[in-house]
């Protein structure tokens, strides 16, 4: 996933190189000297934001049997109260955005997180093919992973205030392993789905250094054999000490659920993690 999210950065620098350029793409010729704009998140042209996410997780889960009778499902789990998974971790999340042109942008994100336990089970838990007895000692793993590719186009936009919504996809994977060392026992289980969204995108430069910068992502979709929701929300307050850096603080909500009937994956999982940010971003 990483190897995508460099690839996508480099093919949108590519294509928003026009736009930063100072000839006419078409002609080349000399474009007019632009005025001189007060340099803040509506008048960047690219940036990238890293930071650091201080967030509390809360993960419910549910691996069916995959042969199992009409019926019969697995163990519905708090992954955090029955597994011992910690509720809370530190990550980092990084994202870029390009503007392609006045009003189009495209911000790309990408976040991991990855969680490990030993606990000692208070109930038999049905876990896919395997079933792990009460009191057994049972190590578990769970890993997260999402790259988020949202355009926006700006319906409004002024010097101090920008509002776009537009598309967005986001590409989801989870991977959650579970065993029990000694009686030999190893389930694994993963599941990867792209989902669709759609963003509201607001900036508002409230003064010459300050700017406020928030947006939401959001989709709910239902078919055949799949159902699920995802809601990515973000804002945060950003100071600008020049002209290409800023730094802030802002709070980040993640949070997805689906169920799937067939598949590599047949079950149910609810994952969140919210919590506050502090933020680095170059800009220009």
């Amino acid at each position: 996933m990483r190897i995508w999210l460099a690839a996508t950065a480099v093919l949108f620098a590519t294509l928003s190189a026009p736009a930063l350029a100072d000839v006419d793409p078409l002609s080349g010729a000399p474009l007019r000297p632009q005025p001189l704009s007060t340099p803040s998140p509506i008048t960047d042209r690219f940036y990238a934001s890293t930071a650091i996410y201080s967030s509390k997780a809360r993960t419910n889960l549910r691996v069916d049997p995959s042969n199992a009778a009409p019926g019969v499902t697995g163990t519905p789990l708090n992954a955090e109260r029955d597994l011992g998974l910690p509720e809370r971790l530190t990550q980092g999340r990084v994202e870029f955005m390009f503007r392609l042109r006045e009003r189009s942008k495209v911000r790309m994100d990408y976040f991991e997180a990855s969680r490990t336990a030993d606990h000692v089970l208070a109930k038999p838990i049905v876990f896919g093919d395997q079933t792990f007895a009460q009191g057994s000692r049972t190590h578990t793993s769970l890993d997260w992973k999402l790259f988020g590719l949202t355009y926006t186009y700006s319906f409004y936009r002024t010097d101090r205030l920008e509002i776009g919504t537009g598309i967005g996809v986001y590409f989801l994977q989870a991977d959650a392993q579970g065993s029990v060392p000694a009686q030999n026992q190893s389930q694994d289980e993963s599941a990867a789905d792209p989902f669709p969204t759609l963003p509201l995108d607001l900036t508002w430069r409230i003064s010459r250094r300050v700017a406020f910068t928030g947006r939401v992502n959001y989709l709910k979709a239902s078919l055949s054999q799949f159902s699920g929701w995802l809601a990515d929300s973000h804002a945060d307050l950003q100071f600008r000490c020049n002209p290409n850096l800023s730094l802030g603080v802002g709070y980040t909500s993640m949070r997805t659920s689906y169920k799937r009937n067939e598949g590599s994956f047949k079950g149910s999982l609810y994952l969140s993690y919210n919590g506050p940010e502090a933020l680095i971003r170059f800009s220009f």
